[in-house]
């Protein structure tokens, strides 16, 4: 490491196991301008202290698994650089709105029981077998849902949502978000099947537009577009179904 500074990086711990509550610990850490929060903490890691624990994969804001909260920002470590915070310091915890399961790494059980809710995947109109040859989608078409479909699952819209925060039923930003993808996508006949659970409090309507959902995430995916632009289908889904009932609207 040539010439490096030195950072105070402030980590949150919490070991379940043998703390009754989550504190910080500093660490005086040399870095270069090329390095990232995630390196740091790998820095930690491996020459201060061997527990601490964190996630991390890929290294290139791909997998989305070094979400974390720096300075109260939800980020991807990875692609956050420890030299624009010198030579204040730099504050590193667990994303927000999800329960702690040791120092940086958090329990994302809800958001994944959340997202087999809409099912996540294409539902063909009708069975098919490889001698029925590929689906085929004009560009337009796949324009549709082409930027959703940048979800990484990092999580970070989460840690951002506020709603999420206060409503624990919410299905939240990227749920709703890659719902919209499967809707969108000419090759898709599951709409029915999902908006049953995007139609009510914890889906669409549950979303205040806040919109630091789309300002945090890292792969340009807009939740909260997505989310507004499936609350008029969820409107005529709603009266639909008044119709088919016999029932009619009372203010």
């Amino acid at each position: 490491m040539s010439d490096p500074r030195i950072i105070v990086m402030e980590c949150l711990r919490y070991h379940p196991e043998r703390d009754t509550e989550p504190y910080h610990q500093r660490f005086e850490v040399p870095f270069t301008p090329e390095m990232s929060v995630l390196e740091g903490l790998q820095y930690i890691k491996d020459h201060l202290d061997g527990s601490l624990t964190f996630r991390w994969s890929c290294r290139m804001a791909v997998c989305g698994n070094c979400g974390c909260m720096v300075n109260g920002e939800p980020v991807l470590s990875c692609q956050t650089f420890l030299r624009d915070y010198h030579p204040e310091c730099v504050r590193v915890e667990p994303l927000d709105h999800f329960p702690i399961q040791r120092d940086l790494a958090v329990d994302p059980a809800d958001f994944l029981d959340k997202l087999q809710q809409v099912a996540p995947y294409l539902i063909p109109a009708q069975d098919r077998i490889p001698e029925d040859g590929p689906y085929r989608q004009t560009p337009e078409q796949m324009q549709d849902y082409l930027d959703t479909s940048a979800c990484i699952n990092c999580l970070l819209c989460y840690a951002a949502c506020p709603q999420y925060g206060l409503k624990a039923d919410f299905l939240g930003p990227a749920v709703l978000a890659l719902a919209h993808r499967y809707n969108a996508d000419s090759r898709d006949a599951g709409r029915a099947r999902r908006m049953e659970v995007m139609n009510g409090d914890a889906g669409v309507w549950g979303c205040t537009l806040v919109g630091r959902c789309s300002e945090v995430c890292p792969k340009g995916v807009d939740p909260a577009g997505a989310i507004n632009r499936n609350k008029p289908a969820a409107a005529l889904d709603t009266l639909r179904r008044l119709l088919q009932s016999g029932r009619t609207c009372t203010p």
